[in-house]
Formats: C-alpha cells, structure tokens, sequence
C-alpha cells in the first residue's frame, strides 16, 4: 500500500512517501480503505520532536483517523461491518495510509447524507470541539470569546457555540479568516495580530467581560485573553498552535472563582471518542454545523500540507486523499 513514513524527527521533508505492507486486521480489528485522512496541527508538531511525548518514535505513519470502507475484519469482529461507511475515529495510529487498521472499539459509522470527506474533517476536531463546549457549558447569552476561531476546530466551536444561543467573538489572523468565521456567524472578529486586540474584544462586548475562553493558540495570546475573563468564568486552555499552552495563574483563576480546563481534559478514552463522534457526525448532517475544508492533498502531497498547516495559511482544514 502507498503510506507515508517519518524517519526521523524534522521538518516537512522527513514526510516521505514509501510502499508498505497492507496491515492484517488482528483480534478486535478492522482494516479501513481510506477515502480521506484527517490532518490536526498536533501531527506537525509530533513530526517536528513531540514524538516522545505522545508515545510517538521513529520509524512511523503519522496520522490519527480516517474516515472510508471497512475492507477486512479480525478474529472476534462482526462481519456486518464489511463494507460499512466509517470513521477510524481518533487514536487510531498510522492512518497516513491507503488501508488503516483499527480497533472496532475505535470504530463511528458515517450517517447517511453525511460525505467521507465531511466525516474526516470531523475525525478529531469534531470530538474535541464537542467534548470542549460539554466542559464548559456554554449557555444561552454566554459571551464567548474564541482564539484560533477559523482553524478547523475554531469554525466548528464558532458553530456550535451559536447553535446553543451565545453571543461569539472570534479572533484570528487576517482579513481572509476573519470573514470566514464572521460568514459562520461569529457576532464579531477581531484580529489578534493587532495591537490592542484585547480592548477590541472588549468593544465588541460593550465593554462586558469574556464568560467563556476558548483558547486554541496559547502561548502569550492566550494569557492575554484570560485577562478578559469575568470572575466565575470557564476557560478551556486546549491549544498550542504559538508553540506552547497559555500559562494560567492556578492561584489566581481560583481566588476569582474562574475554573480551567486544558489538554487533558479532552483526552478520551474510546467509548466517549466513539459517543462524541457520534453526536459530532450528527450535527453535521442535520446541518447544524458544517467543517470548513479548505484544501485536499495527495497522500503523497502530505509534506506540502504541514508545511501550509505551520504557515498558518489555510482556513479551516486540511485532509490527505489517498
């Protein structure tokens, strides 16, 4: 099978493209002919030396999920599921790949009206946005405040969080992203590269503070942005896009009655992945949000797509097709 390989740890180029033997299903398993391959920004930064933090090393096939047809079964794996529209759902290991194998457990059926692509591009941030809004509980007439609002987990936050009645501010990075989260109805944008973008969120909110941030970059952004937050708020500190999670004050979140919530909290184990993919996938096919993808590479393209994901320069997602 065509897959791609890393080597070593480095830049984009250590993505090379390599013929593999086609994966057997064992006890529990099914084998998955990929239709479309999620990307997440977590991937470039394994490549480029997390590895070991995650339990990743050299030699191996990135990529955790793919959505396609069930094409074999394992010992022990029903065979109604041949032939099935699925997704090999998040913590699947090696989905760069024509055929990926994963564990049934692991395993989402796509709902009818639903396409592949749609159900790839929902693989991870689908789950992890979901799981992000549950924690916080986002209520109606909430203000929210989104950092990273038109990456691919960003503009389904963005969605979402309009579904269930708040009022969005979604900060990105120029003019192109800033209309698109304000096209998926954010109330207002604001360009977090400016100076003073922080008293523009206050401005869009009347000068009221932030209930709930959402916070997708991290780093100094993202410490900023928890200044906005009002005493008894939440904050969900998931992302790392700058290169590191916000550094929040514990002492200080908890003498304003502010509670926190950050990466591992939206690690799950596979029965609620499977449950949150599920209402996910649902969601988007009865149109109550829709992923943004932005642009499809050839498998063996997949070096170009990280090397578009590190320069920030694509709006939404980015899916591999074998």
């Amino acid at each position: 099978m065509h897959a791609i390989q890393v080597r070593e740890y480095g830049g984009p180029e250590v993505l090379v493209p390599m013929e593999l033997p086609d994966p057997q299903a064992g006890p529990g398993e099914v084998v998955v002919r990929a239709e479309a391959i999620d990307t997440i920004y977590l991937e470039t930064q394994i490549r480029g030396g997390w590895g070991e933090m995650f339990g990743v090393t050299p030699p191996y096939v990135p990529g955790g999920a793919a959505a396609g047809t069930v094409v074999g079964t394992g010992p022990g794996v029903s065979s109604s599921w041949l032939g099935r529209r699925v997704v090999a759902g998040a913590g699947t290991r090696g989905s760069y790949a024509e055929l990926v194998r994963t564990g049934v457990d692991r395993l989402v059926p796509v709902p009818d009206g639903l396409g592949l692509r749609e159900a790839a591009a929902l693989a991870h941030d689908g789950v992890t946005a979901t799981g992000i809004l549950d924690g916080v509980g986002v209520k109606p007439g909430d203000r929210v405040l989104i950092l990273g609002a038109a990456g691919g987990m960003g503009t389904l936050l963005v969605q979402l969080a309009r579904h269930l009645g708040a009022r969005v501010v979604g900060a990105a990075r120029g003019a192109a992203k800033l209309a698109l989260v304000r096209r998926l109805g954010a109330d207002a944008v604001v360009d977090y590269t400016e100076d003073g973008w922080t008293g523009a969120v206050r401005d869009a909110l009347d000068g009221l503070p932030v209930d709930v941030l959402l916070d997708g970059v991290g780093g100094a952004l993202g410490a900023d942005a928890f200044a906005l937050v009002a005493d008894g708020g939440r904050v969900s500190a998931h992302g790392a896009a700058s290169g590191g999670f916000a550094t929040v004050d514990q002492q200080l979140a908890q003498a304003r009655g502010i509670s926190v919530r950050g990466i591992t909290d939206v690690q799950f184990d596979a029965p609620d992945m499977v449950r949150l993919a599920g209402r996910a996938l649902a969601d988007a096919a009865a149109g109550r949000m829709r992923p943004v993808i932005a642009r499809e590479y050839p498998l063996r393209s997949a070096a170009e797509a990280h090397r578009a994901m590190e320069a920030r320069s694509i709006p939404g997602k980015a899916l591999l097709i074998p």
